[in-house]
């Protein structure tokens, strides 16, 4: 039995609340007990309990691990690229497209390793990929694998593409995949690797690249085939003005009336970036339990737009974070697209001030976790996931916040973990990524960046 003792937390902030504007009970002086990657209990007392790994977080915080809700972690290869730093989201795709056709499973087990590097010191425990290409015998398994690995939990989408530019796509051609295929993988990769259960390491979930880049019986398609097998539905949606434009002239309604007509709505749900839904659209996600991916930072960096954030939590939809991939962004750190999701609604038009530090760490947390569908991670409670982001509050960035180190966490911020846990495991300690070498990965990385680019 694997016993885990966190000791005496300086503050921990357990995220336990039902929505952002209930974020839930703090602790300070406390402990939190957890075996075989479940927590057991959370005491202030003095109590003598023996574990395999014990923390002495007397000068710390303790969050719920973070959840990661949209990502593409193969886009880390191509950071920064010159000719699309200054490109709406179409015109970078197009830059992008082929040099992303030249990746092959080596250079994307590489990525892989180098974003949930990123992700997993900024406190993340949790993360979903959305991998839609798949050149050079790329496979969805070469991301799980690295993933397992790393010892990170991992919701890994089964993404695709298969309408191209000669039928009004927007991706080249040579990206694309046959429909029938799709499916078949799809099963495949679900019988293989999802687990439903509690405490899951690894889930599967089904995602078509977007409305411009599939067709509209594949989407209706894949939405029958993921609620045959249980498992949850995730696309790009109303990224931009564009983004709209495009679904009206394809299909003679606007993205939400689109995605309800494919049935796209649900709890099972979650769609990224949703910069333009109207009002209407708001509403259905709210009336249909259907979850939102913000990705603040990538919106900014791609000139898409602000999300209407404040509006759409005061309807009573569930936003999750995410922070897209490492070519629109172009950080990991969670915690940073957080400080961004609150930092954006206090330049907005309206109710600037609607939002706190706590609602956007709930926002990386909890409400993550309820967008991937699940009940046993993102909060602090006895009977979840033993996942946790520790933080010290004697760093250079907190120092000064002494009244409120847990908001100093999005004010003075971004941080880095002291500690990450996921499932009772330490998988970071000091920035120190545990299971691989960071520096000679990052150094492979480079490497194969470079040939990547140039080639």
């Amino acid at each position: 039995m694997k016993k885990l003792l966190i000791k005496n937390a300086k503050f921990i902030a357990t995220m336990d609340g039902h929505n952002s504007f209930a974020t839930g009970n703090e602790y300070k002086d406390h402990s939190i007990y957890c075996e075989n990657g479940v927590i057991k209990d959370i005491f202030s007392e003095k109590i003598a309990i023996s574990a395999d790994i014990e923390i002495d977080a007397s000068n710390h915080i303790v969050l719920p691990g973070l959840v990661n809700t949209h990502h593409h972690l193969f886009q880390t290869l191509t950071k920064a690229i010159i000719k699309a730093q200054n490109a709406s989201l179409f015109d970078w795709l197009k830059i992008l497209y082929p040099i992303w056709s030249r990746i092959t499973p080596v250079e994307l087990k590489s990525a892989v390793k180098i974003g949930l590097s990123e992700l997993i010191i900024s406190g993340c425990t949790t993360s979903s990929d959305h991998l839609y290409i798949y050149p050079n015998g790329i496979k969805l398994e070469d991301e799980i694998e690295v993933a397992r690995t790393m010892g990170i939990r991992f919701h890994s989408t089964r993404g695709s593409m298969s309408i191209g530019e000669s039928n009004g796509g927007l991706p080249p051609d040579y990206l694309v995949e046959d429909e029938n295929f799709i499916i078949k993988d799809s099963q495949d990769i679900i019988n293989k690797w999802h687990d439903p259960n509690h405490g899951s390491m690894i889930r599967i979930a089904l995602a078509p690249c977007s409305p411009f880049s599939v067709s509209k019986e594949l989407m209706r398609d894949t939405a029958i085939l993921a609620r045959e097998y249980n498992v949850g539905l995730h696309t790009h949606l109303a990224e931009n003005n564009d983004d709209v434009e495009y679904s009206k002239k394809m299909f003679g309604l606007t993205p939400g009336q689109y995605i309800e007509e494919l049935g796209w709505i649900g709890k099972d749900v979650w769609h990224a970036h949703c910069v333009k839904l109207n009002n209407e659209e708001i509403d259905l996600f709210s009336r249909t339990g259907t979850s939102v991916s913000h990705c603040p930072c990538s919106n900014m960096r791609l000139g898409s737009g602000i999300l209407p954030l404040n509006k759409m939590l005061e309807r009573g939809v569930n936003i999750g974070l995410g922070v897209d991939g490492s070519a629109s962004n172009d950080s990991g750190n969670l915690l940073n697209e957080a400080r961004q999701a609150l930092y954006l609604q206090r330049v907005n038009e309206t109710n600037n001030f609607y939002l706190n530090a706590r609602n956007a760490i709930w926002l990386a947390t909890a409400g993550g976790a309820t967008a991937l569908n699940r009940d046993d991670i993102g909060s602090i409670k006895i009977g979840n996931c033993a996942d946790f982001a520790i933080y010290d509050t004697s760093s250079l960035e907190l120092a000064g916040s002494v009244e409120d180190p847990i908001g100093g966490l999005i004010f003075c911020g971004p941080l880095k973990t002291n500690w990450t846990i996921c499932n009772g495991h330490i998988i970071s300690e000091h920035n120190n990524i545990k299971n691989i070498n960071i520096e000679d990965t990052i150094n492979q990385h480079n490497s194969l960046s470079r040939k990547l680019i140039n080639s």
